[in-house]
């Protein structure tokens, strides 16, 4: 008598994996942070070469100097009152114009390239576009820096040309110091528009006619209340100096250079972030 033997067989349960993740070991924090640093760097490399070899940024510097030197000479020769001007107060007082220019370069650093197609080649190489804002915040910075550097010293040149004396110049680093930072502010503001609105001619018109237009007119009707919120005229006077066209109720309400300086950055900062959710939001086209 045979027995037939069947193999018994057993059905295997599946295996299953988890995968963990491993954790960022310190080696590789590293190499992303110098990889971000590394980013950056080459982002300011380019920036700085184009902003540098642009015709427009070097037509900006000398307009700075032509500028100042011109309106601070008129001013000495052709301006007379009852106090004597010093070279002080008309050299710093020539820093509204180099404002003026110092928002316009800024509004070209990001519009001229949106408008003739190269900020497609820039924020193709560098896919995350944080450090392309950056780098020409950066630019923007020594742009402005540099404009009221090169306004200040020719404001000077002019004033002293107009035969004016030097008066006292112990408020002079003081004043320098406030007009810098005016003239800074003023062009990484301009660089928020220019990134808001991608369109040269409409950035630099709009923002022409709201500076020399529109603000001098709420200057003369608006509450003073109302004045010290106006974005370039607060800007302005955080340099302290008072102009006898201000109505009595501006005159009344004046704050000190730190408070209207806080309120001028203010807006400054807020251009600048708004325009920088705009470029990571919008297509580049």
């Amino acid at each position: 008598m045979t027995n037939a033997s069947h193999p018994i067989t057993q059905e295997e349960e599946p295996m299953t994996t988890t995968e963990l993740p491993l954790p960022r070991t310190a080696d590789a924090t590293s190499a992303s942070g110098r990889r971000h640093v590394d980013r950056l760097a080459a982002v300011l490399r380019s920036e700085w070469i184009k902003a540098s070899t642009v015709r427009t940024n070097k037509t900006v510097l000398a307009a700075a100097a032509v500028v100042g030197l011109l309106t601070s000479w008129a001013t000495a020769v052709f301006v007379t009152g009852e106090d004597a001007l010093t070279v002080t107060e008309v050299a710093i007082g020539s820093t509204a114009l180099t404002a003026v220019l110092a928002a316009i370069a800024g509004i070209l650093l990001f519009s001229a390239e949106a408008q003739h197609g190269t900020l497609a080649g820039a924020l193709t190489a560098q896919p995350a576009r944080w450090p392309v804002v950056a780098g020409k915040a950066v630019v923007a910075t020594a742009l402005g820096l540099a404009l009221g550097a090169i306004g200040l010293v020719a404001g000077f040149a002019g004033a002293l040309a107009g035969g004016l004396e030097v008066g006292d110049t112990s408020g002079v680093p003081s004043a320098a110091l406030w007009a810098l930072l005016y003239v800074w502010g003023s062009a990484v503001l301009g660089l928020g528009v220019g990134m808001v609105v991608r369109h040269s001619a409409g950035a630099v018109s709009g923002l022409l006619v709201w500076w020399l237009v529109v603000e001098g007119i709420l200057v003369q009707f608006a509450p003073g209340e109302v004045v010290r919120f106006v974005p370039f005229d607060t800007g302005w006077r955080s340099l302290g100096i008072e102009s006898e066209f201000d109505p009595a109720a501006v005159a009344a309400t004046g704050l000190s250079n730190a408070l209207h300086a806080s309120i001028f950055w203010g807006y400054v900062l807020a251009a600048l972030v708004i325009g920088a959710v705009l470029v990571h939001r919008r297509d580049v086209d």
